[in-house]
């Protein structure tokens, strides 16, 4: 039986979920209790929370001495669920960037004032926009390699014959994710 691609970000969701639970806590193990938009903005906040951590930065310090940074982040979800959600198309689901945006904002930056969320969401929404629409090499080139992480990052968690393990391909989030804020910091 072929596997569709919504099952298997489902998959990843459950995987992503259990692998956070605590010792007391029963993992879901049945995928259709998932949905795969929900799954996306998930595993778009996973990944950039993973991120963060693999480059080794901190949006505490940062809300209070570059609070830009913080929609860089916003922006890198936002990427990152585009590249999630793109193949869905093909089974006719449609991503939902304005839901998306909110929900990620709020589980990125969880317990921050509305305010604040507000700004984060519209900045990091310009800057994705920015990176989606740019024609220089550099976005292009940038664009493609998040791709290729995103497609390496289900397979791995999704495919026993992948060459690669999950915890292989996260190290590689964080390393665009500082190459997205060293481009934001140089700007």
């Amino acid at each position: 039986m072929q596997t569709t691609y919504s099952q298997r970000l489902k998959l990843m969701h459950a995987l992503s979920m259990a692998a956070s639970l605590r010792d007391d806590e029963t993992p879901i193990t049945n995928l259709d209790e998932f949905d795969a938009l929900n799954a996306a903005d998930y595993l778009s906040c996973y990944v950039t929370f993973k991120a963060i951590q693999a480059a080794e930065r901190s949006p505490l310090e940062e809300r209070s001495d570059n609070f830009d940074m913080l929609s860089v982040y916003q922006a890198f979800a936002l990427l990152s669920y585009a590249f999630f959600t793109t193949p869905l198309a093909r089974e006719d689901i449609q991503p939902e960037f304005s839901t998306a945006q909110i929900t990620i904002a709020k589980t990125l930056f969880a317990g921050l004032p509305d305010a604040e969320l507000i700004e984060i969401i519209e900045a990091g929404f310009n800057k994705f926009k920015l990176i989606a629409d740019a024609q220089t090499e550099h976005w292009q080139e940038f664009r493609e390699n998040l791709d290729k992480v995103v497609v390496a990052f289900v397979i791995a968690g999704t495919d026993d014959e992948s060459p690669h393990g999950v915890e292989e391909i996260l190290p590689i989030y964080g390393q665009l994710l500082s190459q997205l804020c060293e481009a934001f910091e140089s700007a």
